[in-house]
């Protein structure tokens, strides 16, 4: 059994409930909450996984699995017309957190990425109820996320700040500094999954996007050369990506 959260009412309630994975992949507006986002209230799975706590370290995912799993969460958590910034900033958000909800976007990071100044997207996410804002310092903003799930996570704030940072710079992809918000999104998402491979529906619900958005930026990425290719099977529904300096796996071209 898997843990579903559903978005009800167009993102007034939530419904958090046990199913199983054929019922959660058919039940629209709904992602599994992953293991690691959720704090020791959870009943601990068969066998006994070791979690990191407040006086001591255990193994856990990476970063890159850290991100992946919080871009899964916030594909519902999110209504889905939420703009591709508005979900990069929630994402930096909610693995910067404290264990109350609170953080403080400084203004140097607004500015690496580019959103400084753009006050219509934390007025988005407010309005999504996914966070409010706090008395405003010069030059940062400070927030409290409304959402209970988020403020649940393992494992420490360390690691999910690490996570936040390589979310920054999602290597192996490489986007110049000036690249919209789009483009970065689609490339974390590529970035962020264990293989150069993945069903195209999937990644495209991680950006928010339709699936033939997402063909539309994978070109785009190319063109940027921070994909060497991608490929698409339709009769599987799989796409497929290759980095730069990877050996090939498959056709470099695209499925016409």
């Amino acid at each position: 059994m898997l843990l579903a959260l559903t978005r009800q009412a167009g993102g007034r309630s939530w419904r958090l409930a046990d199913a199983c994975a054929a019922c959660a992949a058919a039940t629209s507006e709904t992602a599994v909450v992953p293991d690691t986002l959720l704090g020791p209230r959870r009943p601990k799975p068969a066998g006994g996984i070791l979690r990191r706590t407040r006086h001591g370290l255990s193994p856990g995912p990476d970063e890159r699995a850290r991100v992946r799993e919080m871009l899964t969460y916030l594909s519902a958590a999110l209504p889905q017309f939420s703009s591709p910034a508005a979900r990069l900033l929630a994402l930096q958000c909610a693995l910067r957190s404290d264990t109350l909800g609170h953080v403080t976007v400084t203004g140097g990071l607004l500015r690496s990425m580019r959103l400084r100044g753009r006050r219509e997207l934390w007025l988005e996410l407010a309005q999504a109820g996914w966070l409010e804002t706090a008395s405003p310092r010069p030059g940062s903003v400070a927030v409290r996320l409304l959402d209970a799930t988020v403020l649940d996570q393992a494992p420490g704030r360390g690691a999910r700040r690490r996570a936040a940072h390589w979310a920054l710079h999602p290597t192996p992809l490489v986007l110049p500094a000036t690249a919209p918000a789009v483009l970065r999104l689609s490339a974390l998402a590529l970035a962020s999954h264990p293989f150069s491979t993945g069903d195209l529906d999937a990644v495209s619900r991680l950006c928010g996007h339709s699936p033939q958005q997402t063909m539309e930026l994978l070109d785009r990425l190319v063109s940027a050369r921070t994909l060497a290719s991608w490929h698409h099977h339709h009769d599987t529904g799989e796409v497929l990506w290759q980095f730069p300096r990877q050996l090939p796996q498959c056709s470099a071209d695209r499925d016409s």
